[in-house]
């Protein structure tokens, strides 16, 4: 019989300081598996939402952090559905997200919806 609060914790790697061995020491999250599917996961979900907006969606793209690395802040605002998404996005993320024709064109309708404010 195990003692109460003996569990066994799946997919962890053992080393002194519970950072996996493949991972460097500088940046312990950078080089963990799946962490590739999973950016394309979210850059795939982002584009469609962009895509799917429509003209009463709000899109916002910020520089949040400059160094040790550029990070995005990507705001969706639908006020027909009452939803407001944020996702933060490294350099490359956000490169690969604008490569599209669809989201380039959102970006830059939203860029002149600004303007004429």
């Amino acid at each position: 019989m195990r003692p109460p609060g003996a569990y066994k914790i799946r997919s962890r790697h053992s080393t002194a300081r519970g950072v996996p061995a493949h991972c460097t020491p500088l940046d312990p999250l950078h080089a963990l598996p799946g962490s590739d599917f999973r950016t394309q996961r979210v850059i795939e979900s982002l584009r469609q939402e962009i895509a799917t907006g429509g003209s009463d969606s709000l899109l916002r793209i910020r520089m949040v952090f400059e160094n040790p690395r550029e990070i995005y802040r990507v705001e969706i605002e639908r006020p027909d559905l009452g939803y407001h998404r944020t996702t933060l996005l490294e350099r490359d993320a956000l490169e690969e997200l604008l490569a599209t024709d669809e989201v380039r064109a959102a970006v830059r309708s939203e860029a002149a919806r600004v303007a004429e404010r």
